[in-house]
């Protein structure tokens, strides 16, 4: 079974990575974006077969691993 994991900062932590990549925009012409929040995304090909313990195991790993809780959310998708 595959999840996709898609990790972003929690609102209110600053993303220095977005100002640069909306900077960027504006300055190759692109007017109008008024903000950037970049993030990750993570593809996990899981040997589990129950959803239940598919999604619960991805889970498991951001919260180990992946994810900093401090500072990121993240979402876990089943695909």
């Amino acid at each position: 079974m595959k999840a996709r994991v898609t990790v972003m900062l929690k609102s209110g932590v600053l993303d220095v990575q977005g100002e640069a990549v909306r900077h960027a925009l504006g300055t190759l012409g692109f007017a109008g974006v008024n903000g950037v929040r970049q993030g990750k995304v993570i593809e996990l090909d899981l040997a589990e077969t129950d959803k239940a313990a598919a999604e619960a195991a991805a889970r498991a790993m951001c919260d180990k691993l992946l994810a900093n809780a401090v500072i990121e959310s993240y979402r876990v998708e089943l695909i």
